[in-house]
């Protein structure tokens, strides 16, 4: 009898542990401690360079958009992004009918440990508004702030670590915003243009007037024709000496972009190509950023000096 009762009193307490943690409001409110790898999916390289420095030796990062060759609006998943996806701890995308094709691959299946970042959201934009937020630095700095959160919300253990490449990545990306200002200072005003509109949040940054006609920019961006008039209106301004620079997307030909480039370059125009994604794709988004920009500045500066 003693050892019966002993063991019903053993099986009491046990189911009054377990209760006890069940029924627990601080047990409840403790998040799963994630180990290993954070699995990351970035929709374009150049927020997957900016979240794997974040994330250093504690994430793996696969960025879907990269190739060089490739206008990025065009852009079609298939079996592998959907796969990748379904495994990921936290997915990244841009927004703003940008990779539609993102939003389309996680409604396609619900994964609630999944962490999501869309940046037009976080930004406040939807679509139709220019999706091109990559180029503007300030945006960039709220970005990376939200994703240093994400990645401390997924792996709360590493917070310090998350906090430590935050840090260095922002000492990193002064390079590249140090000669957005040095162009503000020493060429801001000046008259630019651009076959589209991909570099408008980046004129604005550095202070140049930007005066392509925003009917053309936006109808190239999305891949429409532009108004005739607007056409006209373009190639009026490059023939009449007003502007400087012509800033020209290499990820987006059309014979009529390339018909723009040739007229600016009789008109002894200087021609500053940039890109959508980072190029090289094994750059830094810095890195990448600091090149295109010094263009920019040695032509702003040979013109502007004359």
């Amino acid at each position: 009898m003693n050892k019966k009762l002993w063991l019903l009193v053993g099986i009491i307490l046990i189911l009054g542990y377990v209760c006890l943690l069940i029924l627990n409001p601080a047990h409840q409110n403790n998040p799963p401690v994630h180990t290993g790898i954070i699995q990351i999916v970035a929709g374009e390289n150049f927020w997957g360079s900016l979240v794997s420095q974040i994330g250093g030796s504690h994430v793996n990062v696969m960025s879907i958009v990269s190739d060089p060759n490739a206008d990025p609006h065009e852009y079609e998943s298939n079996t592998s992004d959907a796969r990748a996806f379904a495994d990921a701890n936290y997915v990244i995308l841009n927004g703003a009918g940008y990779d539609s094709w993102g939003e389309k691959l996680l409604s396609a299946g619900s994964n609630p440990s999944r962490k999501v970042l869309v940046v037009a959201d976080l930004l406040g934009k939807k679509e139709g508004d220019n999706p091109h937020f990559w180029y503007d630095p300030t945006y960039i700095n709220k970005v990376i702030v939200q994703m240093e959160q994400d990645l401390i919300a997924i792996d709360p253990s590493n917070a310090s670590y998350y906090e430590d490449q935050y840090n260095k990545l922002q000492t990193s990306l002064a390079q590249y915003q140090n000669i957005i200002a040095t162009i503000k200072q020493r060429s801001g005003g000046a008259k630019v243009a651009a076959t589209e509109d991909i570099f408008t949040y980046l004129a604005d940054a550095a202070g140049l007037d930007l005066v392509s006609p925003t009917a053309f920019t936006q109808a190239v961006a999305e891949g429409n024709d532009p108004p005739a008039s607007s056409i006209v209106e373009f190639e009026n301004q490059l023939k009449n000496g007003s502007i400087l620079i012509l800033v020209y997307n290499q990820q987006t030909v059309t014979p009529l972009t390339e018909s723009i480039k040739k007229l600016a370059t009789d008109q002894g125009i200087p021609i500053i190509g940039i890109t959508e994604t980072i190029q090289p794709p094994d750059a830094s988004f810095e890195d990448w950023m600091s090149g295109q920009l010094s263009s920019l500045e040695s032509a702003l500066e040979s013109k502007t000096l004359k």
